[in-house]
């Protein structure tokens, strides 16, 4: 019953654009309404499967039509559950959000083509969690692969635009590259497509670690772990805000998926599996807060941030199979169980913020942090909302991204005390590292709302206006409301959890053993005495007299906007920091005169991977392939003679073999 709930949605929200586009002779807004109605419903009865599943109703279903491969199987059990929760939401948010961020009749050219782009995508992704057969699995993982390319460049007019999408599209072929070998090596090992458990000693070690290592690479890839990363900044910031939404929320954890869907198949993980994992997502993590910073553009500092949380759950990820193969379970569950839980966290809050981010575009029309300020006394409802989803991703009591990562803490932890020989240096280590990640994160996002939401507006544009329409405020609400009330009670997800954990590790006894209730405890005394300072506070400034006059100015007697801080400002001396990194390009005026002119000051830090190594690799290459086109040179008579050279060559070959 789930499974088929479950394609009940898929085929609902992948048919949304194309049922908008059958009524659109009746008018714009109404085939907007008609394609979110769709979506609704597919994603009412995607979320009814998945907390069927959860709940112990998952079952499978077998199509037998002759296909190529035999029968393919389709099944929901408590990991696809768990992961089709957060997709589910998030498609039905981000459809709602498009009503008013980007209609049909102020997008005629541009909004069906993605209506119906983002539907198949939703529904590629449905499909890849149902798949138990690795045909079914790439059908469903080139339909969402597909769909997100033409999503992405959907305003495609933007030069921009095209090179993030063709960049986009590049690194997923490459994934699917990396996956075609994976299931072919995985057909000539076991003799199947089915993606079942492989029995203990079928497959020798050194071809489940090829089978590993090309599952990290190619869903890697996806995920956006360093140095894999580098398509998904250019992406995020190209694409319309609510798809980015969809990318960082949801789509790259199809990703993650895949790494633990393939761990949980293999039964002898040896210990560098999870060492390997921990160490990307360690660097992932730092690599990618630390670029967060240096940010201006809002969309890429958001962006930075889906490579940092992703290591996030890497970290979780490698710190559970390093239990697995060690033989502590109780570990293993409690590690994983905090990976999973961010996953889904993640998929809320980053969801928020980029669509916070987007109503701010939308009425500013900039991207830009040094550009934005003052936006808070214009739209309150999605300051409010923004901050939620601010202090969700620093990982702060009493919201949901504090108890995904106390949980990946204890599970570190527990690895660094039980694992034996040099493994607990390793885990030992991650430990102060996510330390770090916290901090940095905490002053990225001080840096956000600070310079978008408070000070002054620093251009005309940002004063006056209105907040953002109800169809954009609604689905940010709700995504806050689900960050809040997780983080009041994530014992009511401590269930699912354990039955994911249990699927991921193949071991039923393998429970969640977590102090959940003194999280909860500490959201609440966390809300109540932040309640009690604001009433406090409130009171006070409603009792205390007001009084005009003069005060020492210091010299700022007339301030104006640009004598505030800016964002490029405040994380001047962090980026400073971490310069041998992040190798900044920064051009500063020369004051060399009593009375200098006028100047500019300007820093900039590119991609390490994309900007320094891979397109000037690709320029060297292309530079290099130059010189073979002096053997074009229309001549028949030249072309001859190639023809003749090579078979020279072939029979001096065949004669010194012989």
């Amino acid at each position: 019953m789930s499974t088929w709930l479950a394609l009940i949605g898929a085929a609902l929200i992948s048919a949304s654009g194309l049922l908008a586009l059958c009524v659109r002779r009746t008018g714009p807004r109404f085939a907007d309404r008609v394609a979110a109605a769709a979506v609704g419903a597919g994603a009412v009865s995607a979320l009814a499967a998945s907390v069927l599943a959860l709940a112990g109703g998952g079952d499978s279903l077998s199509l037998d039509g002759g296909f190529p491969g035999g029968v393919l199987c389709l099944g929901l059990d408590a990991l696809s559950a768990l992961f089709l929760l957060p997709v589910a939401a998030l498609t039905a948010a981000c459809a709602t959000y498009a009503l008013a961020y980007f209609p049909a009749a102020a997008h005629p050219r541009e909004a069906p083509r993605l209506r119906v782009s983002f539907g198949l995508a939703s529904g590629g992704m449905i499909i890849v969690l149902l798949a138990r057969h690795s045909l079914v699995f790439l059908a469903g993982w080139e339909i969402m692969a597909v769909s997100a390319f033409f999503a992405v460049t959907t305003e495609d007019r933007d030069a921009e635009v095209r090179d993030a999408g063709f960049l986009y599209l590049v690194s997923a072929r490459a994934s699917t590259l990396c996956l075609l070998a994976l299931f072919a090596l995985h057909w000539v090992a076991t003799g199947s497509f089915d993606l079942v458990p492989i029995g203990a000693g079928a497959v020798s070690p050194a071809i489940q670690s090829a089978l590993f290592a090309l599952a990290l690479t190619g869903f890697g890839l996806k995920a956006g772990l360093v140095p894999l990363h580098y398509w998904l900044p250019p992406a995020h910031a190209a694409a319309p805000t609510h798809v980015s939404a969809l990318l960082s929320g949801v789509l790259i954890k199809v990703g993650i998926y895949g790494i633990v869907r393939v761990a949980s198949l293999l039964p002898d993980a040896p210990p560098w599996w999870g060492e390997s994992l921990l160490a990307l997502g360690v660097v992932s993590a730092v690599l990618g807060v630390a670029f967060a910073l240096a940010q201006h553009d809002v969309k890429r500092l958001l962006a930075y941030h889906s490579v940092e949380n992703i290591g996030i759950i890497a970290i979780g990820l490698g710190a559970a199979l390093i239990a697995r193969a060690t033989g502590h379970w109780q570990t293993a569950a409690l590690a994983l169980a905090g990976a999973l839980l961010h996953v889904v966290n993640h998929a809320l809050f980053k969801g928020l913020l980029f669509l916070g981010a987007g109503a701010v575009i939308q009425r500013t029309g900039t991207r830009s942090l040094d550009a934005l300020g003052g936006i808070a006394k214009a739209m309150p409802a999605t300051a409010l909302c923004f901050v939620v989803g601010a202090v969700s991703i620093v990982g702060l009591p009493p919201l949901n991204g504090f108890v995904s990562e106390f949980l990946v803490y204890s599970g570190l932890l527990r690895v660094a005390v039980a694992a034996d020989g040099g493994l607990w240096l390793l885990a030992g280590f991650a430990t102060p590292a996510l330390a770090l990640v916290g901090g940095l994160a905490l002053a990225c996002f001080a840096k956000v709302v600070g310079s978008v939401f408070l000070g002054s507006p620093r251009h005309s544009s940002m004063t006056g206006g209105a907040e953002a329409p109800a169809p954009m405020l609604a689905p940010m609400a709700g995504l806050a409301a689900a960050c809040t009330a997780i983080g009041i009670a994530p014992f009511a997800l401590a269930p699912a959890l354990s039955a994911a954990s249990a699927v991921a590790l193949g071991k039923p006894e393998a429970q969640l053993v977590a102090p959940l209730g003194a999280i909860s405890l500490v959201a609440l005394l966390t809300l109540a005495l932040c309640a009690l300072l604001a009433l406090a506070l409130r009171t006070r400034l409603r009792r205390a007299p007001l009084e005009a006059g003069l005060t020492w100015d210091c010299g700022y007697a007339a301030p104006s906007p640009h004598m505030q801080y800016s964002a490029s400002s405040f994380a001047e001396p962090l980026v400073r920091t971490f310069s041998f990194a992040l190798l900044p390009r920064v051009r500063a005026p020369q004051l060399a005169a009593v009375f200098p002119g006028r100047g500019a000051f300007h820093s900039e830090v590119v991609d390490p991977v994309l900007d320094r190594l891979l397109v000037p690799a690709a320029r060297a290459f292309a530079n290099a392939a130059g010189w073979l086109r002096l053997l074009q040179r229309g001549s028949v008579h030249a072309y001859l003679l190639y023809v003749w050279l090579a078979l020279f060559a072939l029979l001096a070959v065949t004669g010194m073999t012989e």
